[in-house]
């Protein structure tokens, strides 16, 4: 792009996009309704990242997270920071083929060369070269260290390991954690950021020495105390030898250093509006460029002054920009690289799948840059008026969920790497870290079919594109976004006809199961029966909902695990935090489950230690320990507010009631190691005032029911339906019914064989226990003075916990209640978005952010023309006979059903010995969907061959070759 900073050429660009047409190369649908066309490009190259493992030839690796090109613009380094871990016939982890990487490329040819493979132990985002060239620095994640690499005759080999010496995070029980990395213009010294001790470590690189500076301002001077600041330190980027800058993620701050031998001064905090997550800085110091996600922005600051000069969009050209953009966040800018010509800026948006190329005005590209010349030599004053604004001038489409970019140092090509790829079929859905019986099906330990598995890097090269090509790929990238989509006039009708006669829905939460894992043996759809586990004579009443209603039988949750599920289910997006914290937490390789309202396992709905001590005394009272109700995981809405992105504040702000029962609470006082702080079980705690939830969310706290049981598996759903179902009375009869109300009903997860109460404590029990709960809800509202005018939605937040033969993200969902449609199969394909923006279309609610206000609503699922009465009765799955709960004389249709489970408690108890079921998802879960197999299906063999293939047709051939018990529950 030598003359990408013109306007004459980037009016060529926005010619090119008005008048040219998209034409999709291998275009793919991703989870989160979008498209995907990462060979888009003419001349494209798109690869995965071969570790070249022995033990597992072609394998992939994942979670791709950073790019370092070489002073001399000859070598390309990538950094992986993620799952990345790979399990043999033992069930244990394969110690060499378990590792993070560093892979080598030359690229001074035409086309990247792949040089040498370095395996690491762990690793988040830190990745430098000294600007010799000769060496390069990597961070060690939660090994808490820096690694140093320098050249040999053939290779790079390791030099020296950096211990950074602290002995744990700031926090409740966390890990430190070694972020990203910067070198010195010099040389001399490296900074890096602690991530989980807000603090940055200076080392100095000729002795070895390392000083540690804290960056919160109650550490740095008492009367500060509490105040917010530092927190999450993320990004650093030195733009001299002695001046430096680092951004805090959580509290959404740019810090300037000062740094004068070995000291560290805290200069200033210059606020940013959204999270400030990369940086970059032309040739010369004088300008530092800063990626922020949740608002879509680029600021540029002056460095000598630390002023802002501008600040940008980074979202797309106003061209093909979706209205209304401008007060939405969701495109998740979080890469940047400076083309050589200083006034290019290539800008990663993690969450729209491009890289958005910015014009940089000659103000942002400050003294280095050249004059910006009209390639038509005339240069007029309407030019100059527009080279005064920076501006996104083209979109580069690339794989799922871009992470850093660089280009050639000739400025011809152009470098990405992403994160994600779509899964596949997972019959196995591997993930293994075995501590149970030796005896279960080796090859599905050794499979390696867990979705963090499944979800494999990209490396993108391609020609920059001239100002034609630009145009072509803004217009796919735009399509692949639905950023000009027009609404279906007949749906809109059907969306304005709901709003006028629904109001109110019930949003149901489950948790990890798949499409083929509870509906595989339903005699419509494309279930596989082999694969069904909880079949009808468990879950009677999914069954039941599916054939009445709707079966969807191609819905996909749009998060791989409860990190990512949780807040694709409640915002229909994430931030960049998660998806970078999430896979490393789920490896085990650090980092905590942050996303369900607690920071480093400490409640933030509470803004004080003090208040925090308060609703859980194994809080830290330290006052600077996370100070303020800033959730980092929290996306924003529109307008920019602050970590208000969800659902129930789109009701909120839309002036309607909403109340919570169970969503995001503190769930640490439910574990056995809270000691005294351990809440008992309670089954009816109203009776005694006994609050047994607190709620992690600010907004939520004066809308919860606190004595709504929140994840807890040694208590059956059926205690939480009757908490429920008590405030529901009261509602029918002061007939105030929430417009929205907000239901988790977590058992199917199972676990706690052991803890859990009324003989609730096998498998086949919990799953029937979920399943009778969302039942009895649904029986409850047909019941109701409000069942013509209230829609249920129900999913699964993720789908992680079994297998299935079309993707490892397909789940079971359901919709229920007025105008839906009956007795229907529904095989589009819709997501979690998808459902988050039928409830927005149904409620009148403002879309929360992009994604969300680009998809399209499932008008598939309802016939306005239908009356608007239906019935339900709940089915009492014959296994909860076995069990204490207070049940219903038997029915009719429970006649020949096994009343007693597989299993006793006592053998589930020693299958699962060693998972953790005390909150959501921490299991080895290929061992958890073994022992769940082995207990429920015996020694019949596990399938493992499904190629996806669509099994709609001949389902009778299909359930009667699987041979599923009679039982019709």
């Amino acid at each position: 792009m030598a003359r990408s900073g013109a306007v004459g050429w980037a009016a060529a660009v926005i010619a090119a996009v008005l008048a040219g047409h998209a034409s999709a190369r291998g275009e793919e649908a991703t989870p989160t309704g979008q498209a995907i066309t990462p060979a888009a490009a003419t001349g494209a190259l798109f690869q995965t990242l071969d570790p070249e493992l022995s033990q597992f030839p072609g394998h992939s690796a994942g979670d791709a997270s950073a790019l370092a090109l070489s002073p001399d613009g000859k070598t390309l380094l990538i950094l992986t920071s993620g799952y990345n871990l790979m399990f043999g016939a033992d069930g244990k982890p394969i110690p060499d083929a378990s590792m993070e990487y560093v892979f080598v490329y030359d690229v001074a040819g035409p086309r990247p060369v792949k040089r040498q493979v370095i395996r690491l132990p762990n690793s988040f985002l830190g990745l430098a070269w000294a600007p010799s060239g000769q060496r390069f620095y990597v961070s060690g994640g939660v090994d808490d260290d820096v690694l140093e690499y320098t050249a040999g005759a053939a290779s790079f080999a390791l030099a020296r390991t950096f211990a950074l010496g602290h002995k744990q995070g700031l926090g409740l029980k966390v890990k430190p954690e070694a972020g990203e990395l910067a070198v010195s213009p010099d040389g001399a010294r490296l900074l890096v950021a602690n991530f989980q001790n807000d603090s940055v470590s200076l080392i100095e690189l000729a002795s070895g020495e390392v000083t540690e500076q804290d960056l919160r301002p109650g550490a740095l001077d008492p009367a500060l105390a509490g105040r917010p600041g530092g927190s999450f330190p993320r990004a650093v980027l030195w733009t001299a030898d002695d001046k430096a800058y680092v951004t805090s993620e959580r509290d959404r701050e740019i810090i300037s250093l000062g740094i004068t031998g070995g000291r560290i001064a805290i200069q200033q905090r210059l606020p940013t509006r959204g999270q400030p997550v990369a940086l970059a800085r032309n040739a010369t110091g004088s300008r530092l460029y800063v990626a922020l996600d949740d608002s879509d922005g680029l600021v540029v600051l002056d460095t000598a002054s630390n002023q802002v000069v501008e600040r940008a969009s980074t979202l797309a050209p106003a061209e093909v920009r979706p209205v209304s953009a401008h007060r939405l966040g969701g495109a998740g800018s979080n890469g940047l690289a400076l083309a050589p010509d200083g006034r290019t800026l290539l800008v990663t948006n993690g969450a729209q799948n491009d890289v958005a190329v910015v014009r940089l005005s000659a103000a942002a590209a400050g003294a280095a840059a050249s004059p910006a010349r009209d390639p038509d030599g005339d240069e007029d004053e309407d030019d100059r008026a527009a080279a005064d604004r920076s501006a996104v001038i083209g979109l580069i489409p690339t794989g799922w969920y871009p992470t850093a970019v660089a280009m050639a140092a000739d400025g011809g090509r152009i470098f990405v790497v992403n994160g994600k790829s779509n899964t596949g079929p997972v019959p196995d859905a591997c993930r293994v870290n075995l501590s149970i019986a030796p005896d279960h099906d080796n090859a599905c330990k050794a499979a390696n079919e867990y979705v963090w598995q499944k979800e494999l890097a990209g490396f993108l090269v391609l020609p920059t594109p001239s100002p034609s090509e630009l145009g072509r790929l803004t217009r796919q990238a735009a399509e692949n976004n639905r950023y000009r989509a027009a609404p279906d006039p007949a749906d809109a009708a059907t969306f304005a006809f709901l709003r006028q006669h629904i109001r109110h829905v019930i949003y149901v939460i489950k948790e990890n199961r798949t499409y083929d894992q509870i509906l595989g043996d339903l005699e419509v759809g494309n279930g596989d029966p082999r694969l069904a586990i909880f079949p009808r004579a468990i879950t009677p009443n999914q069954h039941a909902l599916a054939r009445q209603f709707v079966d969807l039988d191609n819905f996909l949750d749009s998060g791989e695990s409860s990190n990512t599920g949780w807040t694709w289910s409640t915002a229909a997006r994430t931030n960049d935090f998660t998806e970078r914290e999430g896979p490393v937490n789920y490896a085990e390789r650090g980092l905590q489950y942050d996303q369900e309202g607690d920071n480093r396992q400490i409640n933030v709905g509470y803004a004080t230690s003090a208040e925090r001590v308060a609703a859980n005394p194994l809080s830290p009272s330290d006052p600077d320990v996370l100070p303020g109700a800033t959730d980092v995981a929290a996306p924003d809405g529109p307008d920019g507010a602050a970590g208000q992105g969800y659902i129930w504040d789109a009701a909120l702000r839309a002036g309607l009631s909403v109340r919570n029962y169970g969503f995001y609470g503190d769930l640490s006082r439910y574990e056995p190691s809270a000691g005294a702080a351990q809440i008992p079980l309670d089954r009816e705690p109203y009776k005694t005032n006994h609050q047994v939830f607190y709620v992690a969310k600010a907004a939520l706290m004066p809308l919860t029911d606190p004595y709504f049981w929140g994840f807890d598996q040694a208590l059956p759903d059926y205690w939480r339906y009757k908490e429920w179902e008590r405030e529901f009375d009261g509602d029918v009869a002061r007939g105030d019914l929430p417009n929205l109300t907000l239901l988790r009903l977590p058992h199917d997860h199972t676990g706690s064989f052991e803890a859990g109460i009324d003989g609730v404590n096998t498998v086949e029990a919990e799953l029937a226990d979920n399943d009778y709960a969302l039942g009895l809800v649904v029986q409850k509202l047909a019941n109701s003075r409000y069942a013509s005018d209230t829609l249920i939605f129900v999913l699964e937040d993720d789908a992680q916990d079994g297998p299935d033969h079309v993707d490892a993200h397909r789940s079971p969902a359901f919709v229920v209640g007025p105008y839906v449609r009956q007795g229907a199969v529904i095989s589009r394909r819709y997501t979690t978005v998808s459902l988050l923006r039928t409830m927005e279309a149904v409620l009148g609610l403002e879309p929360m952010g992009l994604n969300d206000a680009l998809a399209e609503p499932m008008a598939a699922v309802f016939d306005v023309r239908q009356p608007p009465q239906w019935t339900y009765a709940a089915r009492v799955p014959p296994v909860l006979r076995s069990t204490a709960l207070p049940l219903p004389p038997p029915a009719r249709a429970e006649a020949g059903c096994p009343t007693a489970p597989r299993r006793s408690a006592a053998w589930w108890a020693k299958a699962m010995a060693g998972q953790d079921f005390s909150v959501e998802d921490h299991l080895d879960t290929a061992a958890f969907n073994r022992a769940l197999w082995l207990g429920l299906k015996g020694e019949t063999a596990f399938p493992t061959v499904r190629g996806g293939r669509d099994l709609r047709s001949n389902r009778a051939r299909l359930l009667a070759a699987a041979k599923l018990s009679p039982c019709r529950a």
